[in-house]
């Protein structure tokens, strides 16, 4: 299982950054903008990490991070902010904050952070994934089939992680392009289909067939599978 983080960031410009570069780390993300959208996000769900922004539409973050330790939850919680006086930095972590970084940032000392964060209370990401004869090394970007090292590019790469993470669901045109563009569908592109083919061609020249057309609605990875 991947680590789960919850991003809350009203920024969108931001909110990609960040949600981007997780992605392609190897970490699973769901994105909220609105202090409303956060607080159901984090009472629902079960999240290995939270990144909270301070300024937010509606409820702020200092007193959802409020709400939510008195809730009993140990989640950690990183502050992403621009409010970078010291009396803030205090404020923050007195409310229950593990973590306090000042906007802007580097996104390698984010990634830094998140990493010490998970390690710290004992979440540990896997490195690697499998599925039927394929393997994929996260910490070193390779996908390997029945002992055969396929080399895709960085979309490839994305998009098979997404079908291995989510094996034997479907997924649609819009989920795929969201978690993989970071933008809905527009029902006119093909670009989908042409990375589709494009990895299909690369993993079957070393095994069956796994990525299969669910006709009218989409996508699904799977080991075996019949049509109707």
């Amino acid at each position: 299982m991947s680590v789960r983080i919850l991003l809350v960031e009203d920024e969108a410009a931001i909110a990609d950054f960040i949600t981007r570069g997780l992605i392609e780390e190897g970490f699973t993300i769901k994105h909220a903008s609105t202090g409303t959208q956060a607080w159901e996000a984090m009472t629902t769900s079960d999240w290995d990490l939270i990144l909270l922004d301070w300024s937010l539409p509606g409820e702020e973050g200092l007193s959802l991070l409020h709400r939510f330790r008195d809730s009993k939850s140990n989640t950690p919680v990183m502050f992403l902010t621009a409010r970078d006086a010291v009396s803030d930095r205090v404020i923050g972590l007195n409310a229950g904050a593990d973590d306090y970084l000042c906007k802007p940032f580097a996104f390698e000392e984010l990634l830094a952070r998140v990493r010490s964060l998970t390690r710290r209370h004992d979440v540990q990401p896997s490195t690697i994934l499998t599925f039927d004869d394929l393997q994929i090394d996260m910490a070193n970007q390779r996908v390997d089939r029945n002992g055969n090292r396929i080399d895709l590019t960085s979309k490839e790469y994305v998009l098979l992680t997404l079908f291995i993470r989510r094996h034997g669901q479907v997924l649609s045109r819009n989920d795929i392009y969201e978690q993989v563009w970071q933008e809905p569908y527009d029902g006119i592109s093909n670009t989908l289909e042409v990375h589709i083919k494009e990895l299909r061609r690369k993993l079957e020249s070393h095994g069956k067939r796994l990525i299969y057309t669910i006709r009218g609605q989409g996508y699904k990875l799977e080991g075996h599978y019949e049509t109707a």
